[in-house]
């Protein structure tokens, strides 16, 4: 990822909302959630969401998909994990202590199951995903 692509990236997360819409994305999986229903899990007014989801998709972070009458929305991993990467890959030249938290991270996200309970906005997500669609 080059460094202008990288700033405007970050740049579409530097605001709480989106950055709330793009971790329940993330969380909610490939197949994505339904616009109206992301707006539930987040408490964003229709109009919010719409531009919110506008500015991450024109960021390359989400993609959308039509279902019926539905617009289903999703993470692009492939663009997060461009990020993740260009950030990280100077992290440790030398000192491999400071990459040690996250891979904390990793580990614990790797072992982590759903009987384990989930976190408030984890549940969400879990509440929106099991009800019928739009």
């Amino acid at each position: 990822m080059e460094t202008k692509a990288a700033v405007e990236t970050l740049s579409a997360l530097a605001h709480e909302g989106r950055l709330a819409l793009f971790r329940v994305l993330i969380k909610a999986g490939p197949g994505g959630l339904a616009a109206g229903r992301l707006g539930e899990a987040v408490g964003m007014a229709p109009s919010t969401l719409s531009n919110n989801l506008a500015v991450l998709t024109r960021a390359g972070l989400a993609t959308s998909v039509r279902d019926g009458r539905s617009i289903l929305y999703a993470a692009d991993y492939g663009r997060m994990s461009d990020l993740l990467t260009f950030l990280m890959e100077d992290c440790c030249e030398g000192s491999p202590e400071i990459c040690t938290p996250l891979g904390d991270v990793l580990s614990r996200v790797a072992v982590a199951s759903p009987s384990r309970g989930c976190y408030e906005a984890d549940c969400a997500v879990q509440r929106v995903q099991k009800e019928p669609r739009e």
